[in-house]
């Protein structure tokens, strides 16, 4: 495990996209920003799209991340929804992988769990949580931010074990394991 590392956690949406940035070094940890994307406005999903994928790249050149936590989205029964964040979190991925980035991918409740020891815990819960782990005063207006910053902070808590989250470092080795999602 890198002790001196940035990871770059993003919670994908298509209407909010919440990410979080914190610096390793040794077994501590520093809030470096958290913040969103606001998508709401555009009408045109494959524009949401772009957008996502140009504020992921941002991101990355801003900050020099060196790995990437993303929450996997959650399996819900609107397929149209559950469609539209896989195209989500795959276009934030696709930015990390041209940018070289390892990528790892973790649940909702696994990432609840990691932060609260709760994996049924609310936003606010995680949320509350995290100030007290980054150290930071003001929970932000919308609860996204946090989320993408607990995927960051999950991502620390399992000390770069790739068996408990899904690891990528190229579009083969993501599709290997995600044939399904080729066609």
């Amino acid at each position: 495990m890198n002790s001196d590392r940035i990871i770059l956690g993003i919670d994908p949406g298509t209407n909010i996209m919440g990410y979080g940035l914190i610096h390793q070094s040794g077994n501590k940890i520093r809030l470096i920003t958290m913040g969103i994307l606001k998508l709401g406005k555009y009408s045109n999903h494959a524009l949401k799209l772009k957008k996502i994928f140009e504020r992921t790249l941002g991101l990355i050149d801003e900050y020099k991340p060196d790995e990437m936590a993303l929450e996997a989205p959650f399996y819900g029964k609107n397929v149209q929804s559950m469609l539209k964040l896989g195209r989500a979190q795959g276009v934030a991925m696709a930015a990390g992988l041209y940018k070289d980035l390892p990528i790892f991918e973790y649940s909702p409740k696994k990432i609840k769990q990691s932060i609260t020891g709760n994996g049924n815990a609310s936003k606010e819960q995680v949320a509350g949580m995290l100030s007290n782990l980054v150290e930071f005063n003001e929970v932000p207006e919308f609860l996204d931010a946090t989320d993408g910053l607990a995927a960051a902070v999950c991502h620390y808590f399992q000390g770069g074990k790739v068996d408990t989250g899904k690891s990528y470092n190229s579009w083969k080795g993501f599709l290997k394991d995600n044939p399904e999602r080729l066609g």
